[in-house]
């Protein structure tokens, strides 16, 4: 039987028992899961890089506007660290935007540049890498009590307190986070 409860446009927030050195204590936007697997973005790792770093590398002969030193870049996952995305609040579209109701993703370095130059979203995440996932391998990690997941909230992705939004997450489903348990629950 196929699984219809997928979770694009939802948050996955990792279980206090998830002995993982890169997803414990994260908390992912899904920006699709379907029956062949899912990726999303972590949002609450700030890397060591911020914008400026990035657009020294694209133009080096440009100077960089002085705010952009203070835009951190997130690492958003393992997976193809090597490319950046860009979460944002969906009344904008860029060369490679892909939008899902609240939020967009964009690909393209074109951005990045309107960002530097205040022609860019308000809300944004810049990041490098994702998290993904194979056909059935979310499901089962959920399964196993790795991760908790609700309805993404736009306000804490954009939030710039990023050791807070896991928290954050787990008390918009009106529970205290000091409650959840390592344990596993059996019926």
């Amino acid at each position: 039987m196929p699984n219809t409860n997928f979770l694009s446009g939802h948050f996955l927030i990792a279980m206090p028992g998830l002995d993982d050195s890169y997803f414990g204590n994260s908390l992912v936007y899904v920006l699709e899961h379907n029956a062949e697997g899912a990726m999303g973005i972590v949002v609450n790792q700030p890397g060591e890089l911020n914008l400026a770093d990035i657009l020294e590398q694209l133009q080096p002969e440009e100077a960089c506007a002085p705010h952009c030193q203070n835009i951190k870049i997130h690492s958003g996952g393992p997976v193809q660290v090597e490319n950046g995305f860009v979460l944002h609040s969906s009344q904008y579209s860029f060369q490679h935007t892909v939008k899902s109701g609240e939020f967009a993703l964009t690909t393209s370095r074109d951005i990045l540049f309107a960002i530097s130059e205040y022609r860019g979203p308000d809300q944004f995440l810049i990041a490098l890498g994702y998290a993904g996932w194979g056909a059935g391998q979310l499901d089962d990690e959920i399964k196993r009590n790795s991760w908790l997941t609700c309805p993404a909230d736009k306000s804490i992705v954009f939030d710039s307190d990023n050791a807070g939004k896991h928290n954050a997450a787990i008390s918009s489903m009106g529970i205290n986070p000091l409650q959840l348990s390592q344990d596993v629950g059996h019926s």
